[in-house]
């Protein structure tokens, strides 16, 4: 991601544009968690207009992590709160909420990690927990069964979760990236049925696949209970000199997890196995989903291009590069961050490129599907006169309707400030991307982004992320924010 100097920005939002974008609010509530200064949102989920939820994570005091989670009912945002049951959990203050769904107002399920045992030497053991908000009351965190046996001794999170309704829902995730490396654990999911979480599995097939020992599972979509389609990573070489990995998607049908299969046609474009992995996934209905990432295309260079690949009525097709990335990647480093799939065939995604060899200039792409055809990738308009600094991505794409998203991420802009901004697509029009209104008059530390969007129906949309109230030494005071569209 972008990394800014401190200093507030001089470029003036826009402010009640075509796109409906509300002015950006610090997350009710968290100024007197925060106490730390580093609070950012992670997720955001909205059921409808209006009704939406998030969490995200909060130092209580320095480097003394914290989750949190925040409702929005009928447009108005509660106050945060820390979320129920961790204070037992998360004995070590390492905590955060990496992922939260909400299938109606008033339900949702999120979950994350927690501190469980001491720093060592090397790092600290995290493991995961899932928590439910039931009829608007959040209820108390609950770690989840069956992972520490998956892993032992490595630590373990949840990167993603999605319920199809409440009560059913699926999540998945791994060995701690930021703890763990090749060699260090396996991929898990575990699934909700009625309100019941079930025991942490670790995915079928993946053990002939991962002759690494280290795989995650980065996304998790649901389409219907029993439902669900996920997608990550697995290392399938690791020795002294070389890691080799590659991308994996499986599927839960009727409640029951499929085998892991290797994204299909990755290993044309990815000939040396070096690196693929998928960063998002997202089904419309059962059996047809889109997904995507990236893979390394020269292994001696680094060098990586973005892929999408979908599923056509429980059938994966092929992987294909971003139509157009190839004219656009001068600088040999591009990657799909989120998809975003309406209905079948119907898909957004967002991403970044490199547009200079010599400059690694960073740059924001967005990409649509249409009756099952990737267009080609353009990048997000308006985001050339923000981002002065060479240094853009999407990071969250939401689609409402066929043709109808909003999607944020980050630029630089000409002060070397980080900056938030939001852009929406009407009718399969992308609009101008802008600074998140009101966030030039909080980033007063140069240091802003938008993490996640969700959007209930077309032009109503919520996003959240973070920005730098000031910076003192070499650390910002990261505030959590949210902002709503419509």
């Amino acid at each position: 991601m972008p990394t800014a100097a401190a200093a507030a920005s001089g470029i003036t939002p826009t402010v009640g544009s075509a796109d409906g974008w509300g002015k950006a609010i610090e997350v009710p509530g968290t100024a007197a968690l925060n106490t730390g200064s580093d609070a950012e949102v992670l997720s955001v989920s909205c059921a409808s207009a209006g009704n939406c939820g998030a969490g995200g994570s909060y130092f209580s005091h320095r480097f003394r992590g914290q989750a949190f989670v925040v409702s929005e009912r009928h447009g108005v945002w509660d106050t945060a709160m820390k979320v129920p049951g961790t204070a037992a959990l998360n004995k070590y203050e390492n905590a955060a909420t990496t992922a939260v769904s909400c299938p109606s107002a008033g339900n949702c399920s999120a979950g994350g990690y927690y501190g469980d045992r001491p720093p060592g030497l090397v790092s600290q053991l995290l493991e995961p927990f899932v928590v439910a908000e039931k009829d608007g009351r959040w209820e108390k965190a609950a770690a989840v069964r069956g992972s520490g046996a998956i892993n032992k001794g490595v630590g373990n999170e949840i990167t993603s979760l999605s319920c199809a309704s409440p009560g059913n829902c699926s999540a998945g995730g791994g060995p701690s990236p930021s703890q763990g490396g090749p060699g260090d654990g396996q991929a898990f999911v575990v699934s909700e049925k009625r309100g019941v979480w079930g025991t942490a599995m670790k995915i079928p097939g993946m053990t002939a696949l991962n002759s690494g020992d280290s795989a995650y599972v980065n996304s998790v979509s649901c389409s219907r209970p029993g439902d669900c389609t996920a997608g990550g990573t697995y290392v399938h070489q690791f020795s002294a000199t070389s890691i080799s990995f590659d991308a994996f998607v499986v599927t839960e049908t009727n409640g029951r997890w499929r085998t892991a299969i290797e994204v299909p046609g990755l290993a044309a474009f990815d000939k040396d196995g070096t690196g693929a992995q998928i960063n998002s996934v997202s089904c419309s209905s059962p059996g047809n989903c889109g997904a995507g990432g990236f893979y390394t295309s020269n292994p001696n260079t680094g060098a990586e291009q973005a892929f999408v690949v979908s599923e056509k009525n429980g059938t994966w097709g092929k992987a294909i590069e971003v139509p157009g990335t190839s004219g656009l990647n001068k600088g040999g480093s591009a990657e799909v961050s989120s998809v975003s799939c309406a209905s079948a065939g119907n898909c957004s995604a967002g991403g970044f490129y490199t547009s200079n060899p010599n400059t690694s200039s960073g740059q924001a792409f967005v990409v649509r599907e249409k009756n099952g055809t990737w267009g080609k990738a353009t990048e997000v308009p308006g985001t050339s006169a923000l981002n002065k600094g060479g240094s853009a991505e999407v990071s969250s794409v939401s689609c409402a309707s066929a043709g109808n998203c909003s999607a944020g991420g980050s630029y630089i802009d000409g002060h070397d400030h980080g900056q938030a901004f939001v852009v929406s697509e009407k009718n399969g029009t992308w609009g101008k991307a802008i600074e998140v209104p009101g966030t030039s008059g909080l980033n007063k530390g140069g240091s802003a982004e938008v993490s996640s969007v969700s959007c209930a129906s077309a032009g109503k949309c919520s996003a959240g992320g973070s920005y730098a109230s000031a910076r003192s030494g070499d650390f910002p005071n990261s505030q959590a924010f949210v902002v709503s569209q419509g």
